[in-house]
């Protein structure tokens, strides 16, 4: 099975009569305390929830080609209300809970939702009908308020019609909102996952694991495509930090996660009850992971040959590269910057000169352009902004990096956070690598002043050590040591780099244009 039509995906998977059932870390926020299944889920269970929601969301008002705001928890029912409002023709619009209400103030204005859906007390004024699932808000409705509501008959739309948007990270600013189409996520992006690849593909006896940011286009990809293919079970995390537990219970053998997670889970790997054991399949996306967690994470395993793939690409464009690594590959090529050669047939890339925009030689940096099917069709609101991001049918990714002699991609800073003279996230790797008490290094730029690097450590930070670590890498200034809470992060967990950057610096001024952010 293909998927095709998000609206009646899991109606058409518990036709087929899929044996998967779905676990959970904690209740659906959409459902009343004490609901019959609680954290264990069939298919045609998720299918008819699907179809109440649905019901929910057309008695609150939402109509064919509105748009319906989602703002809550992270949880998995972010990808359950997508496919509901999908159902009834109206376009989901996925805002993270992460979201600070100043933001979430302007994204909601550019989307003009006909209902916002939330477990927060939203704006005043900024959605026509408001749906909360939290404490009761003046001249809001509650689930009690549309629960038995008729459901609709499911409506279609043509497949290069809006079909949801998502919103991106956000680590330099406002995010901003994607908009996808059947076309590019579904067909281009989902249908290429729902394969049964050799060693990478999922197999009917998997358990296959997500700890994701589910407001995130990835999460409404991945649903598509891992339902389709039937797993043995799916587990579904709404914290990383209830992983143990729940794994424990669910041993996984496909596990994508958070670059921020696996880092988290780092320790967990030392304990001889580690749930990471049967993990053929380990797979991240979002953003480049530095070795010693990849490397955690492998050597947990007692597999014999166990798996690590690195997708790299953005929202707007869905997976651009992949890298894989074993356990070998990454003791004789730590370097996890290098994310691999362009996805064959389906992505190409280039590198130009920041200023002038032509191609430069292979083996020097410049901006990176993508080419691909998937690319998304505009942002809500800032359709001239998605322009200025354009050439032809070239999307620049604003990543500074290099395109090797041999085809792959090495990625060395966002443009906008790049410092002269050396590459960011190639320091923050080594310092990672040569001090295993730093469980995150960042490191900052501004004019005027050396760069400053930012340490969450797990536990004292020998001075010694630290001057030993870099001597041989460009002058830094003093290391500031953060606890990993008081790190400013957005949903994904990526570090807000300019928002750390003020804090620490007292300005969001940076060596980089920004011009493509």
């Amino acid at each position: 099975m293909r998927p095709h039509d998000m609206g009646t995906l899991f109606d058409e998977v518990a036709a087929r009569g899929t044996h998967t059932t779905v676990h959970l870390d904690r209740p659906f926020d959409i459902l009343p305390a004490g609901y019959g299944p609680g954290v264990d889920f069939t298919v045609p269970q998720l299918a008819g929830l699907v179809r109440e929601a649905a019901g929910w969301l057309y008695e609150a008002g939402a109509r064919r080609g509105e748009r319906v705001a989602v703002v809550k928890r992270n949880h998995y029912d972010y990808a359950l209300l997508a496919c509901a409002a999908v159902r009834i023709g109206a376009v989901p619009a996925l805002l993270s809970g992460h979201l600070p209400d100043d933001v979430l103030e302007v994204l909601l204005k550019r989307l003009d939702p006909a209902v916002l859906v939330t477990d927060r007390v939203p704006p005043v004024g900024l959605a026509r009908r408001v749906l909360s699932l939290g404490p009761p808000v003046p001249g809001a409705l509650t689930l009690d308020d549309v629960r038995g509501a008729r459901v609709p008959a499911p409506r279609r739309r043509h497949d290069d019609e809006p079909l949801v948007v998502n919103h991106t990270s956000g680590t330099t600013g406002v995010p901003k909102l994607v908009v996808h189409t059947t076309r590019t996520i579904v067909h281009r992006l989902a249908r290429f996952e729902a394969v049964r690849w050799p060693v990478i593909g999922v197999r009917r006896d998997d358990v296959v694991a997500n700890a994701g940011s589910y407001a995130h286009g990835r999460a409404f990809c991945w649903t598509a495509s891992v339902f389709c293919l039937a797993p043995r079970k799916v587990v579904l995390l709404s914290d990383p930090g209830s992983a143990a537990p729940v794994l424990a219970r669910h041993r996984p053998t496909v596990l994508e996660a958070l670059p921020s997670a696996y880092v988290r889970w780092q320790p967990l790997t030392t304990r001889p009850d580690h749930p990471f054991r049967e993990v053929r399949l380990f797979v991240s996306t979002f953003d480049a992971m530095h070795p010693p967690a990849i490397r955690a994470m492998l050597h947990a395993s007692r597999r014999r040959r166990p798996l690590w793939m690195q997708g790299w690409g953005q929202t707007e464009t869905g997976p651009l590269t992949f890298r894989f690594l074993t356990r070998r590959a990454l003791d004789r090529s730590p370097d996890a910057r290098d994310l691999g050669r362009p996805v064959p047939g389906r992505t190409r890339l280039r590198v130009v000169d920041p200023v002038t925009l032509t191609p430069v030689p292979r083996g020097h940096s410049g901006l990176v352009l993508a080419r691909t099917a998937a690319r998304c069709a505009g942002y809500v609101g800032e359709q001239d902004r998605w322009h200025a991001k354009t050439a032809g049918p070239w999307w620049n990714t604003g990543d500074l990096g290099v395109l090797t002699r041999g085809g792959s991609v090495r990625l060395l800073d966002r443009e906008v956070d790049a410092v002269p003279g050396l590459s960011c996230l190639r320091v923050e790797d080594l310092v990672e690598d040569r001090l295993p008490e730093v469980v995150e290094c960042v490191v900052l730029g501004t004019p005027g002043r050396p760069p400053i690097p930012v340490l969450v450590t797990s536990g004292p930070l020998d001075p010694a050590a630290w001057r030993q670590a870099v001597a041989d890498l460009p002058p830094m200034a003093d290391p500031h040591l953060m606890a990993w809470d008081d790190v400013p992060r957005t949903a994904t967990g990526k570090v807000r780099r300019l928002d750390l950057l003020t804090r620490l610096a007292g300005t969001a001024e940076t060596h980089g244009s920004g011009r493509w952010t």
